[in-house]
């Protein structure tokens, strides 16, 4: 092996594998958002997927599909089923107690203080779908210049307001006032700032959303690989996940296919270091809207970026795809669902399927990104960067 060595992680944002042992407490019980969305997709053909393992470690027909490169399932440890809970945990950080959430809205000792320090009223304040309470309350809210505060089944506080009304950089000081009220008992996820655009009956939300996280409450894998001096680059909510924190450069995508491309411009690029890559649109714009063929769609592209990325791949690299969470598009309602994640490993010298069987937390992920890249080990993770290397002798 080579001196330089390179690590990838693609987080397919939501695309669980099938309900998680614990999915009874999360009322979550027969969610399944990958097969799910396969099995009403009657056309979807996903070859490239199938060689890297994804209908093993489904249990559906491979389509007599030969794998190769190392296949299996991950089990989620912490607390919750959000976004920011499942990458932290990727990154290595197990949280015991979830986020809290606000399924009444947010109580007086939040709102309040937070409505002294903009100077305005809000509207909303309750748990809505962002795109139905600007449609709701978009045209109050453009005669009254109040923002509008809402929540969901995530821990989230969320900030809509036009942008014609509340300029974007008011709203994401808006939202970092928030960020500093959030601590403590209230300490969300993240606060996020949904701007828009329009006139009622034809509102729109734009790309400048923006996402204000805690900052991890431990060290992660990115602050590991940045303090041994490596390179880490984060493609799409990365830097909004993880506060910014153990990055060294970052871009924002407004779509996957700009994340793959992003990925593919690294891994022909790249001397070193790690890429940790998220893709929303299977969360964003399909699960959380019930688009069982949106999410088909996306999962087509990933596909036919498969070869591509293969393509790129030394004898040094290390390519996983993963998912953060659950987001079932044909599942009741429209939140996040607690699902296993499928996990996908490539190395060029892995000759057959590898199962690495249902790995009892994503952290396994941190621990070999850090073993490959011979950097320290996280707190927590079982790494199994050995059995790949053992594999590609």
């Amino acid at each position: 092996m080579a001196n330089f060595r390179r690590a990838a992680v693609i987080v397919l944002d939501g695309a669980g594998a099938g309900e998680a042992p614990d999915a009874g407490r999360y009322g979550d019980v027969g969610s399944a958002s990958l097969p799910h969305v396969i099995a009403e997709s009657p056309g979807l053909k996903l070859p490239n997927l199938a060689g890297l393992g994804l209908y093993r470690v489904l249990g559906m027909d491979s389509e007599g599909s030969e794998v190769q490169g190392a296949y299996g399932l991950m089990v989620e440890r912490s607390a919750g089923k959000d976004t920011t809970t499942g990458h932290w945990e990727i990154a290595g950080l197990i949280l015991d107690r979830p986020f809290p959430t606000y399924p009444d809205g947010f109580p007086p000792e939040v709102i309040e203080p937070f409505e002294a320090r903009i100077g305005r009223k809000v509207l909303g304040n309750y748990p809505a779908s962002g795109t139905e309470i600007i449609k709701e309350l978009g045209e109050e809210h453009m005669a009254t210049g109040k923002p509008i505060v809402y929540t969901s089944a995530d821990s989230v506080f969320q900030i809509a307001a036009h942008e014609e009304i509340i300029p974007v950089e008011e709203l994401y000081n808006y939202c970092r006032i928030a960020r500093e009220i959030l601590v403590g008992p209230h300490a969300v996820g993240r606060v996020i700032a949904r701007p828009f655009v329009g006139r009622p009956g034809s509102f729109e939300r734009t790309a400048r959303r923006r996402d204000f996280s805690l900052e991890p409450t431990g060290k992660t894998l990115l602050d590991l690989v940045k303090e041994a001096g490596l390179p880490v680059h984060g493609v799409g909510k990365i830097e909004d996940i993880f506060a910014g924190r153990g990055l060294t450069s970052a871009v924002h995508t407004k779509s996957n296919t700009e994340g793959l491309e992003e990925t593919l411009k690294w891994l022909k690029d790249a001397k070193e270091g790690f890429l940790f890559v998220n893709l929303v649109d299977f969360d964003m714009k399909y699960g959380h809207r019930n688009d069982v063929q949106g999410f088909a769609e996306a999962l087509k592209e990933v596909d036919s970026y498969v070869p591509k990325l293969l393509e790129v791949l030394t004898e040094d690299d290390l390519l996983i795809i993963t998912a953060d969470h659950g987001c079932d598009p044909t599942f009741p309602g429209t939140d996040h669902t607690r699902e296993l994640v499928p996990l996908l490993v490539q190395n060029p010298g892995i000759r057959e399927g590898l199962d690495l069987g249902t790995r009892q937390s994503f952290a396994d992920v941190a621990a070999t990104v850090a073993d490959w890249l011979k950097v320290p080990a996280p707190e927590n993770g079982t790494s199994f960067s050995g059995v790949i290397e053992e594999a590609s002798r």
